[in-house]
């Protein structure tokens, strides 16, 4: 945990007026998953983005389940805001645990759901949902293996979401049908 909190010090002398507005806007885009959930929405509207606006919403929920319900109250790690109140927060300070981080994790599943599906728009979203990671630690509410966390139990779920949409829904939408 040094090296976590040492790196998390050293973004912490980085911080200026204009960087920290650009922060906290980065950071809001990911609450509560609403960006990618509203990307989903409006994706639904248009054929060729609606197995993947279905494997975002899938793996959403996924994420709510295994990352809020089961890892963080499992794991119970705590924030390194808790940890050195100290630092001056610039957002509010989360009421749940920290690993895995919810903003990556929900960045991770749905920007890998869109690569795995439409690779041009695929990279935009990962390098948002990256984006978006940085923010968490910058702001001081999350370490990097938070981040890291979040990053890998998001590519994964958005892989396990594309194979139930694009391999395993179809055949057994085809055995109901016959």
């Amino acid at each position: 945990m040094d090296w976590e909190f040492s790196f998390l010090y050293f973004l912490q002398e980085l911080h200026n007026p204009v960087l920290d507005k650009i922060m906290v806007f980065i950071t809001s885009l990911g609450n509560s998953g609403l960006l990618w959930i509203g990307l989903a929405v409006i994706m639904l509207f248009f054929k060729k983005y609606r197995k993947c606006a279905i494997s975002i919403g899938i793996a959403l929920v996924f994420k709510e389940l295994l990352g809020n319900v089961i890892l963080k109250e499992l794991i119970m790690r705590e924030r390194p805001c808790w940890i050195d109140p100290t630092v001056e927060l610039l957002v509010k300070s989360p009421s749940s645990f920290s690993f895995p981080s919810g903003h990556t994790f929900d960045a991770f599943a749905a920007s890998f759901s869109i690569f795995l599906n439409h690779k041009k728009e695929g990279v935009a979203a990962i390098v948002v949902a990256a984006l978006i990671a940085f923010s968490r630690m910058y702001v001081f509410v999350h370490f990097p293996t938070d981040i890291l966390g979040g990053m890998v139990l998001g590519a994964g779920v958005a892989v396990l979401t594309y194979f139930i949409v694009h391999r395993w829904a179809p055949k057994l939408l085809k055995k109901e049908n016959n």
